[in-house]
């Protein structure tokens, strides 16, 4: 009952915003400072503030997303070096809830440390805290901001190792319709459509895709064992997107999206799901008081079965994972004048979740049935200010944050139906405030000079606090006493534009994460035992160097970060490098347009050694691969595409506990047809 009056309260007041809003910008004259007459293109959110730059932000366009060799929108971002995931695979051989993303070396867990966003809803899975990369699509996309740091703005309460901030295409963007079918090796296919009609003075935009393959051996030769299997992968996507002029100077925008995600991981019976509903109503005004008012539900669910690395038997079963996550945010851009653009607003997220789950004997029989559950709730005021002075932009930001967590409690019961454990944690709240403050100068046309500082916190997922997980041999126990970690940060960068069409940039970097959340190795008795606790920090210092350049038909960009980190801890952490954090990271892109419609490229990525675990046992080395893709078109609107993945069949280990090790991606080729009209 109290769920659903949260859930009532929440979207009513988000809706209530959105009407009244809509309602008081239709007629208003244009924002002041705005250009008369400017075009304005359906399906835009509200344009950046003017001191965005200042915390170094970085973008990929619509083109580097779709012709990304892999297709996938994670190794899109990993060509913005300091960007990660928990582990080195892709959505296509990773467990789904390993797929927490972050920056700057404050990795170590599997819950994003970065905040991801997609038209301003939140991505997160509520329960897991990671992200859903079979269900967000480049083709869909029209861009994505990158901005390393703390943030302070709507939902900032996640962004304490940066933001993603990624836009859906546009009306601009948008062909009346595209379709693209690939086959490629192990018998791997996939195929997308998206259908984008003007529907009155707005537009519709439907799109699906769908994917499936044999896999590939995570498992060396020499390890496997009869019942190992390739990692298999068997996902689809749906989306739809409605975007209408509401008055004069703003407009609804909707969205509902469905996904299901099933893969298979080292062993035959290791099956893992996740599958999603998600819906969203967001209200943009531009008119003189410009307004984004949003509301968005999300339903997710997951499902693991873990198989023993010594019976190759099931052992876990994690049957069932429901959660919801609901929320909506108000921003208000009062005309105040004065060289100002003022940004003031409030956000909810309201996250509930609940795990079941089986322990099994070397039978299939159940010995053991849990239930954990939990819901959290996060409300935040934020305000910023962006001041330009002729050649200089100050800015600076707050927000203050209120959070509970909620009928909080875990259940064990034996096979036999005999009550083993029932916990109930008490309630607990807190307030936490953020801060962030910035100047950009542009010294010349060519360069410009930029700093910030910033703090954060994020909150620990229903999964760090309640759930615990198998990766054999290791187990890895929760722990319901975890505390918010606590981030302060500082860097100072140049931008430089020596030429036309050429950026160079360079930042460098002090993070210090406070409580940060680690998954840390118990001591003797316990073997192969690991707890998630608060660590006293995790200090991340280091230099981000990027270079652009469009000459004309061809197009070069890399980017490079180094990254120290170190783990401040009493005992043997103390001084070791955070799990998960490689030290070096690069990338480089070439493209290459000869002729109209056509499209020639590379993508060189390169990863530093990490260690798999906080103790720094187990390392895995380096990994440099070479992607390619190819389109060459056919007739008007037809085009012949070839995709190469890991050109040089390059070894990436991407899990290492002794000598028992995982695999990334072997060299795959891909060769489709591509249509737009």
């Amino acid at each position: 009952m109290s769920m659903g009056n949260d859930v009532k309260g929440a979207l009513g007041i988000a809706l209530l915003m959105t009407c009244a809003q809509a309602h008081a910008a239709d007629g208003e004259a244009p924002a002041e400072g705005a250009a008369q007459g400017a075009i304005v293109v359906l399906g835009q959110g509200l344009p950046p503030p003017p001191a965005t730059p200042a915390y170094g932000t970085e973008v990929l366009d619509r083109r580097s997303l779709v012709t990304e060799p892999s297709g996938r929108v994670e190794n899109a971002l990993a060509t913005i070096a300091g960007f990660q995931q928990f582990r080195r695979s892709d959505s296509r051989s990773a467990n789904p809830s390993a797929q927490g993303m972050t920056l700057r070396a404050l990795g170590g867990n599997a819950s994003s440390r970065a905040l991801l966003l997609l038209d301003g809803v939140p991505q997160a899975d509520p329960f897991f805290g990671y992200i859903p990369f079979t269900a967000l699509v480049p083709e869909r996309l029209g861009a994505i901001r990158v901005t390393r740091g703390g943030g302070v703005g709507a939902f900032g309460a996640g962004a304490v190792a940066g933001t993603v901030e990624m836009m859906s295409a546009d009306r601009a963007q948008l062909p009346p319709y595209e379709a693209s079918a690939f086959l490629g090796s192990r018998d791997a296919q996939e195929a997308s459509a998206t259908l984008s009609p003007d529907i009155g003075a707005g537009f519709l935009s439907l799109s699906g895709r769908w994917e499936r393959g044999d896999g590939f051996w995570t498992t060396p030769h020499t390890l496997r064992v009869a019942a190992s299997v390739p990692a298999r992968y068997r996902d689809w996507s749906t989306s739809l997107r409605a975007v209408a002029p509401v008055g004069r100077h703003g407009e609804i925008q909707a969205r509902l999206a469905l996904f299901r995600d099933n893969r298979t991981l080292r062993f035959a019976g290791a099956d893992s799901s996740s599958e999603g509903e998600d819906a969203s109503i967001r209200y943009v005004g531009r008119g003189r008081w410009q307004v984004d008012a949003l509301a968005y539900v999300q339903a997710r669910n997951f499902t693991n079965i873990t198989v023993s690395s010594t019976s190759y038997r099931p052992v876990l079963n994690q049957r069932d994972t429901p959660a919801t996550g609901l929320g909506g945010k108000l921003e208000l851009r009062p005309p105040v004048g004065g060289g100002h653009v003022l940004r003031i607003g409030a956000d909810t997220r309201i996250v509930s979740g609940t795990m079941l789950e089986d322990a099994l004997d070397a039978t299939g029989r159940v010995t053991a049935r849990r239930r954990a559950f939990g819901r959290q709730l996060m409300a935040g005021l934020f305000v910023e200010d962006d001041w330009t002075l002729g050649r200089l932009t100050l800015t600076g930001g707050a927000r203050v944050d209120r959070w509970t967590i909620r009928r909080a409690s875990f259940f064990e019961q034996s096979g036999a139906g005999v009550t083993t454990i029932d916990d109930h944690f008490p309630d607990r709240r807190g307030w936490e405030s953020s801060f962030r403050a910035g100047a950009l100068w542009q010294a010349s046309p060519a360069i410009a000079l930029r700093a910030a500082g910033y703090t954060g916190f994020r909150l620990p997922t229903l999964n760090e606090l309640y759930r615990g997980f198998t990766v054999f041999p290791v187990r890895t126990d929760a722990n319901p006493a975890l505390k918010p970690e606590k981030l302060k940060g500082v860097e100072a960068g140049v931008d430089l534009t020596p030429a036309p069409g050429l950026r160079l940039a360079a930042t460098a970097f002090y993070n210090r994460l406070d409580d940060a959340i680690a998954n840390v190795t118990l001591p003797p008795p316990a073997t192969n035992v690991r707890q998630r606790r608060n660590v006293d920090a995790i200090v991340a210092k280091g230099v981000e160097l990027s270079a652009e350049g469009d000459l004309g038909r061809v197009h070069l960009a890399a980017s490079y970060a180094y990254a120290h980190g170190k783990v401040r801890a009493a005992g043997g952490l103390d001084g070791q490098a955070p799990a998960q954090s490689p030290r070096h990271m690069a990338s480089g892109a070439m493209g290459w347009a000869p002729v109209e419609g056509s499209d020639l490229g590379l993508r060189l990525r390169y990863v530093g050694p990490q260690y798999e675990d906080d103790l720094g046992e187990n390392r895995m080395s380096d990994a440099f691969t070479v992607d390619g893709h190819a389109q060459w078109p056919l007739a008007r609107g037809v085009s012949l595409v070839g995709r190469v993945e890991n050109l040089f069949d390059a070894r990436v280990v991407t899990r290492q506990v002794g000598a028992d090790i995982d695999l990334g991606l072997p060299r795959t080729l891909w060769l489709g047809i591509r249509i737009t009209g």
